[in-house]
């Protein structure tokens, strides 16, 4: 299974880089590595997932599990660079109500990663 992640922190932001399959296999990876970025007030999180080939609802679960992290923090997150798939996913479980995805790449502009 190939996956990785990678997390930028820089000032009042954290990029992060999802890439490869996110499933049973690999989504407690997932978590593990998100639930190990320190997440203050006001703080955005960029997740790219334009890199992700495949998601299941274990990786949805952690998405959410990472969303609740964020906001009971007092940060936002935001997703950007879903593929149709995975905006589907998003709709049909109306997640894509709940959580912020960005529709046209990177939120302010900023460089991906």
């Amino acid at each position: 299974m190939n996956f990785k992640i990678e997390i930028n922190k820089e000032e009042n932001k954290v990029l992060s880089m999802v890439s490869g399959e996110v499933d049973a296999f690999t989504a407690p990876s997932l978590r593990e590595e998100l639930l190990a970025v320190d997440i203050q007030e006001d703080m955005l999180v960029e997740l790219n997932l334009s890199e992700v080939s495949y998601m299941d609802s274990t990786g949805l679960g952690v998405i959410v599990a990472f969303y609740k992290n964020v906001t009971a923090n007092k940060g936002k997150l935001v997703l950007v660079g879903l593929s149709q798939r995975l905006q589907r996913l998003f709709d049909i479980t109306g997640l894509s109500g709940v959580i912020h995805i960005e529709k046209e790449g990177a939120v302010n502009d900023h460089e991906r990663i």
